[in-house]
């Protein structure tokens, strides 16, 4: 049964509140895990779908699809956010989700490029921007609805849930890989094993699905059928959020892709440490950092959503250069797990909040467009682009401009968060 007027989200009991949390959480761990594994698998499956040749030529052709389906989330951003707010938070996770099985499933079952030559690649493409294209609208929906279905007063706590079930996608995906090499040869992951995990997803998603289906809508049908709902004209209202949000999101995910996915090849490319080892650090130093989201989740209910902004914007700018710095010439490993795990807490400050501090900016009507779309465009412009700028500077030999780029942008978080009202006690989130 779903609910559909705000006085039934109020009667909510703590037990359902956190079941409506899980529902919701668990579609966005299925979605970063099928958007990841695509990653960590390329090296077992790029020749299946380009012609036989140089193995870099491959992999690149297969990051170039992988980079399509980043592209794909301001689309998806608003696609649906427009959907969340006209048709139910509800009924977008539910789509979002299945179309993240159906890429899954696709890209699980595909005919080679051996088997139906050119074909192939452009069928990869189309599974990767049905992917791209779901989980650009996966944030926005799911953070806006984990913030309203949340208690007031403990929405810090709860909220910071999305950033647990992103990061443990993440590892979950590394998980399932590093289990196949153990089971199967190099020869096996290459031929067919590859395909086992993104089976493994398609039928995660389904038991998402299956959860999503029982939960309470937190809108009502009034707001639903407002004029301005899920429409850009209505989110043009509000474009002081909208520029606030683009502002601290720039830094916030640009600092994020730096201390989580550059970070393993930053370790081996520039301090020289071994590829085994890296991926060791860097695996612990996620497990913590998810552990970590409920406890700046919960801190940031005591001491304020914009508090916690300005020790994020103020201690990154700060702190990025020296431990950028400290992590080249490292070469204990426990030295570089210490200082990544300092990077992290600071930016945790940030991830925690970051849907929720979004959703308590825009008011009902064109909140999870709002909170999807600001977040897509700054995340596919400065997140996406953190790698491929890090390594354009290293190919430059200026390295350290990447250093002083990313405490730049962590400089203008700060300088929007001082600026801006602080949310969680002025904001529109009731």
């Amino acid at each position: 049964m779903t609910h559909d007027t705000p006085s039934d989200i109020a009667q909510l009991t703590s037990q359902q509140r956190i079941k409506a949390i899980i529902g919701a959480s668990s579609g966005n761990l299925v979605e970063w895990f099928d958007f990841y594994i695509y990653s960590f698998c390329a090296l077992y499956f790029s020749h299946a779908f380009f012609p036989s040749g140089n193995p870099t030529t491959q992999l690149l052709q297969t990051a170039g699809i992988f980079a399509a389906g980043f592209l794909m989330r301001p689309v998806g951003g608003w696609l649906f956010g427009r959907i969340a707010d006209k048709y139910g938070r509800r009924q977008s996770m539910m789509i979002s989700v299945l179309m993240m099985c159906g890429g899954s499933l696709m890209i699980a079952v595909m005919p080679t490029y051996d088997t139906i030559g050119a074909f192939a690649p452009f069928l990869l493409l189309v599974a990767r921007l049905f992917q791209g294209l779901s989980v650009g609208g996966e944030y926005g929906t799911s953070a806006t609805y984990m913030s309203e279905v949340s208690e007031s007063g403990k929405r810090g706590f709860f909220a910071s849930f999305q950033y647990v079930t992103l990061i443990g996608g993440q590892l979950l995906a590394l998980l399932v890989l590093v289990v196949l090499q153990q089971l199967l040869t190099l020869e096996e992951l290459r031929a067919w094993g590859w395909r086992i995990p993104f089976v493994f997803g398609a039928l995660a998603a389904l038991v998402s699905l299956n959860l999503r289906k029982s939960l309470t809508e937190t809108t009502t049908a009034s707001e639903r059928k407002d004029k301005d709902a899920g429409s850009l004209r209505g989110l043009l209202k509000h474009k002081r959020a909208f520029i606030t949000v683009l502002g601290f999101t720039a830094g916030g995910s640009l600092v994020f892709y730096t201390f989580t996915t550059y970070m393993q090849k930053y370790l081996v490319n520039t301090a020289g440490m071994d590829t085994k080892t890296a991926s060791a650090v860097m695996t612990c130093a996620l497990l913590v950092y998810m552990i970590l989201q409920p406890v700046f989740g919960a801190l940031s209910d005591r001491i304020g959503r914009r508090t916690s902004m300005l020790f994020f914007g103020g201690l990154a700018t700060l702190c990025v250069l020296p431990i950028m710095h400290a992590l080249k010439d490292i070469s204990s490993p426990y030295a570089a797990f210490g200082l990544i795990i300092i990077a992290l807490a600071i930016i945790s400050f940030y991830t925690s909040i970051s849907g929720l501090i979004k959703a308590e900016m825009f008011p009902v009507e064109v909140r999870a467009l709002g909170v999807g779309l600001s977040y897509a465009v700054a995340n596919a412009m400065f997140g996406g682009s953190a790698e491929y700028v890090a390594l354009q500077f290293k190919a430059w030999h200026v390295e350290e401009y990447f250093y002083w780029y990313v405490t730049i942008m962590c400089l203008i978080s700060f300088i929007v968060a001082i600026r801006m009202p602080d949310p969680s006690r002025s904001g529109l989130l009731k």
